[in-house]
């Protein structure tokens, strides 16, 4: 097998250093002291910075603007927002913007694509359900009336939602299909009720009350919901990984440091052994995200399906980060949990990260459905 980027690849992780280079984790108030949301709106002027260097677009063809390139060079940019907790809907609005280019009709395409590529239109995507718990795609009732669909519903927890200019939300027919609704910020029977998620960013409670949308902007095609949620659990495993060797190395440079006994507590053995498996927990979710997102941006067959593969990334992401940062609070001490250091924001971004992802034990036994349905050999 071949694990070497290609040249455009290698591109966008540069691209992305130099955006991201300059961010600050500590931006905006501790959640840990703030009451409510940390901020209102997210970091519009790295919106900005992000689009002036290409990176919102980088999904999309060069007839919209982009640079054609896949899920796996998202997954990288997406692996260095995450080492300085970048406050942008990324994942979710190229996710969205490549889902409308994949499967949308022609003058959704046109009227859509391009605007988002230049960061001038913000998507996201309603992929939580009701509770977080049950399928996001049996949450929303959607049926068809004259040149419309009427949408009814709750999604909850949605990211950005407060801001987004639209929301794409799976929806199931009575004939037992999914659509794909792009519901408006402001628009008649649309409910927007604030929520506040565990890095202190604001959420939203997302209720449709016989929401009308028209033709247009309802994509009705096999497969894509199922392409756009692996998709956006793909990305959501490239950002633990981002977010557990940023912590990893802070915690290398700490115990560096920090001296018991006149010697650095590096060199203690219970330390260097805790922080070894660490390590193997980075390079175990590194190989099953970059499987994961090969398998999408190729299309590429195998044994079982795509959501097998991603099933595997989610199991070692979800367990994987929540013992990085777990393991960097212990090696810290007291001074992990200090809110003038920014430990404990990643601490917060890692539990949300790890709560979008859901427990290892629902993916593992949705592996083992896979497995029964598609024996191997």
């Amino acid at each position: 097998m071949d694990f070497t980027f290609t040249e455009e690849q290698q591109a966008a992780v540069e691209a992305a250093k130099a955006v991201f280079g300059g961010v600050a984790p500590d931006g905006v108030p501790s959640p840990a002291i703030t009451a409510g949301a940390v901020a209102d709106d997210f970091d519009r002027a790295l919106w900005t910075k992000l689009a002036d260097a290409d990176l919102l677009s980088l999904l999309l063809a060069a007839e919209y603007g982009g640079a054609g390139l896949d899920a796996i060079a998202l997954c990288l940019v997406l692996r260095e927002a995450a080492k300085v907790l970048a406050r942008v809907p990324l994942l979710e609005s190229s996710a969205a913007a490549v889902a409308v280019q994949a499967y949308g009709g022609e003058e959704l395409k046109a009227e859509l694509l391009a605007r988002a590529g230049r960061g001038e239109v913000v998507l996201t995507v309603a992929a939580n359900g009701r509770t977080g718990h049950d399928p996001a795609e049996l949450a929303v009732t959607a049926r068809r009336d004259g040149d419309a669909w009427v949408l009814d519903g709750v999604q909850t927890a949605v990211p950005w939602a407060e801001n987004a200019d639209f929301t794409v939300v799976p929806a199931h027919t009575g004939a037992g299909r999914t659509v794909l609704a792009l519901v408006p910020r402001v628009h008649e029977g649309v409910v927007l009720g604030e929520q506040i998620s565990t890095t202190g960013e604001r959420l939203g409670e997302l209720r449709l009350e016989s929401a009308r949308i028209t033709a247009r902007e309802v994509i009705d095609a096999d497969g894509a919901w199922e392409w756009l949620r692996e998709l956006l659990a793909t990305g959501t495993c490239a950002l633990a990984l981002g977010l557990g060797e940023r912590v990893l190395a802070m915690t290398s440079a700490y115990t560096g440091k920090r001296e018991q006994f006149g010697f650095p507590v590096a060199t203690f053995q219970a330390v260097a052994v805790q922080a070894a498996d660490r390590y193997i927990d980075l390079r175990a979710m590194e190989a099953t995200l970059w499987q994961a997102a090969w398998r999408i941006s190729t299309g590429a067959g195998g044994a079982l399906p795509a959501s097998g593969d991603v099933a595997v990334a989610k199991i070692w992401a979800s367990e994987g980060v929540r013992r990085v940062v777990q393991t960097a609070q212990h090696l810290h001490g007291g001074f992990g949990a200090d809110v003038d250091y920014p430990l404990h924001r990643y601490h917060a971004w890692a539990k949300q990260l790890e709560l979008s992802l859901g427990p290892a034990a629902a993916h593992e036994e949705a592996l083992g459905d896979l497995l029964a349905a598609h024996p191997l050999g």
